[in-house]
């Protein structure tokens, strides 16, 4: 990540409109892609921890990395990082986001009926397509609005186990992919977010 990380000094220390436009260039042309959104947040933190202590919690944080990691990669998606109880995923397409989304839900609803209630797992995911910058060199993140979107989504929106889909993601799924939806509207940060709740 250090070339990415020189490329934005290099634009905060530039204060010609030219020279910042061949950097941007630059940037989006080492590390633009457009790719699905795909961000998981876990459900009750406060309310655990407060309970059970921090060990507590991240030992389910850690189990929930153990499932979603293989399931993401069987539908061809990659785990760009975990970051606390979050778990950022790419995808090729919006459909196998959804489909891998799904199997996760299924896969944590199946483990939930043999633990208590204190260690079932849920988690809320926000979705969403776009250009985005993506870097994969020494350490792995990614920015970009569908990123921003697909966080409020999952991470400020949705509930334990809603899959939210922003509109024009949802667009890029085939009719006949057999998903029912929702129309929904949000308003969060002075944004408006047209998105769909996929139901399973």
């Amino acid at each position: 990540m250090s070339e990415f990380f020189d490329f934005m000094e290099a634009y905060a220390r530039s204060d010609l409109d030219d020279e910042r436009k061949i950097i941007e260039a630059k940037v989006w042309e080492s590390y633009g892609v457009e790719t699905a959104v795909c961000i998981h947040d876990m459900s009750g933190f406060s309310r655990l921890t407060e309970k059970h202590g921090i060990v507590h919690y991240l030992s389910m944080v850690r189990h929930m990395q153990i499932v979603v990691k293989p399931i993401i990669e069987r539908f061809g998606g990659q785990v760009v990082k975990f970051e606390a109880d979050n778990c950022f995923a790419a995808f090729p397409d919006v459909l196998e986001a959804i489909r891998s989304t799904v199997s996760i839900n299924i896969a944590f609803d199946a483990m939930n009926l043999m633990t208590t209630d204190d260690l079932n797992i849920y988690i809320s995911t926000g979705i969403d397509y776009g250009r985005i910058l993506q870097v994969t060199n020494d350490e792995h993140d990614y920015f970009g609005a569908a990123v921003n979107t697909a966080s409020k989504l999952g991470e400020d929106i949705a509930t334990a186990g809603e899959i939210l889909v922003t509109a024009s993601a949802m667009e890029r799924v085939p009719a006949d992919a057999g998903f029912k939806c929702e129309e929904e509207q949000y308003e969060i940060s002075s944004i408006s977010i047209d998105a769909r709740r996929v139901l399973y």
